[in-house]
């Protein structure tokens, strides 16, 4: 029976380190500011690790990493939504809502 219990453990164990791992995908229709990295106008993939976001350019490969709040919300977001506001010649992006999921990203803070 003990190793029964111990066998599911590994399993949820494990899927919840590969839940973590989930890439999002969204585009930055301007130069855009998010939290202390520019990043150009383009496609991007997103990527959490801990309280850091990891952006790797599509085009490039090129990724950059800065630090973020994560906030949960009641319900799941049906898309990708990003926040932000026109801060200069730049855009600042304030939040990132991941589709699919109930978490917020936050860069204002």
């Amino acid at each position: 029976m003990k190793k029964s219990l111990l066998l599911i453990g590994l399993v949820s164990l494990s899927s919840l380190s590969f839940a973590g791992t989930k890439i999002y995908e969204l585009t930055l229709v301007s130069t855009s500011q998010v939290g202390t990295a520019q990043l150009p106008a383009g496609n991007y993939r997103l990527k959490l690790d801990g309280s850091t976001a990891i952006f790797t350019n599509a085009r490039t490969d090129k990724s950059v990493s800065t630090a973020v709040k994560l906030e949960t919300n009641a319900k799941k977001f049906s898309n990708t939504i990003v926040d932000s506001i026109k801060d200069g010649a730049a855009d600042r992006v304030e939040s990132i809502k991941l589709g699919g999921s109930t978490t917020q990203l936050d860069f204002s803070y």
